[in-house]
């Protein structure tokens, strides 16, 4: 791992935890504990954080956001009616009694209206999709442990004890920031750890994204394109990008936008 990638995990981590030690930083990154101590001594002379005994301990209690993350707010404001059809489609693959995973993003949260009726076991990493459903719907949530970033209004902790993996699901909802021939990418260290912890928990992946994913780029990536069952886009994806989606034996799943009533499978 690349000394600034490594350097931007310890501080994501002590963006939901304010003090570290060594030993879980190493864990964290694969990295040797004398690799962790060069970094916290770098990051500590470049005032990004605190080097204490054992370990180092963010400069501020502010409240918890990710350098690289999206907020929630704006990226609910964009392609509105896209990201709903998306979402009435996906919801489409629910059953009752199904354990589910939703994962947070402005695409995955649309699902919540279009499960109302719906009686799920529900594990998300979303604070504003498990509130939405605990008020509207009989699913039962299940929440993991770590610290909410409001921003994203996400639940995220750096560590592999955050009760993921007590959880089975039929199968996964997630969002990404894009998606290209090399895979599936985000922003930042931190969601990419959890939404692995998350898929590993599951039997099939399904990707909800809109059109504009696959213009949007990241260097982060998260899991090969063909880690996916399903992905579910709307009508205004490429011929190309829809290529590139069958090539690699996912299931491409179009939801129309205008009466969204059905979606075409390919």
């Amino acid at each position: 791992m690349h000394e600034r990638e490594r350097q931007r995990m310890i501080l994501s981590a002590l963006k939901g935890r304010s003090v570290g030690t060594v030993q879980e930083f190493a864990a964290l990154t694969g990295a040797s504990e004398a690799t962790i101590r060069r970094d916290i001594q770098a990051l500590s002379a470049a005032r990004r954080l605190r080097k204490v005994r054992g370990g180092a301990e963010a400069l501020s209690s502010s409240v918890p956001g990710l350098p690289g993350g999206s907020d929630l707010a704006l990226a609910r404001t964009i392609n509105v009616a896209e990201k709903r059809a998306i979402a009435r489609e996906a919801a489409r693959l629910c059953e009752d009694d199904d354990a589910a995973i939703i994962n947070g993003g402005s695409t995955t949260f649309q699902m919540v209206h279009f499960l109302t009726d719906a009686s799920l076991q529900v594990m998300t990493n979303s604070f504003p999709i498990a509130e939405h459903l605990m008020q509207h719907s009989r699913c039962t949530v299940l929440l993991p442990a770590g610290a909410v970033y409001r921003a994203q209004g996400l639940i995220l902790s750096p560590f592999e004890a955050d009760g993921t993996a007590h959880f089975r699901a039929r199968r996964m909802f997630m969002g990404v920031q894009s998606i290209s021939a090399l895979g599936l990418a985000e922003t930042d260290p931190l969601i990419i750890q959890s939404e692995q912890r998350l898929m590993r928990q599951a039997d099939e992946l399904v990707i909800l994204a809109d059109h504009s994913k696959f213009a949007n780029r990241s260097s982060l990536l998260l899991a090969p394109l063909e880690r996916a069952q399903i992905l579910v886009t709307d009508e205004s994806i490429s011929d190309k990008d829809a290529a590139m989606v069958e090539a690699a034996g996912v299931q491409l799943v179009v939801a129309r936008v205008e009466g969204g009533m059905n979606g075409q499978r390919a």
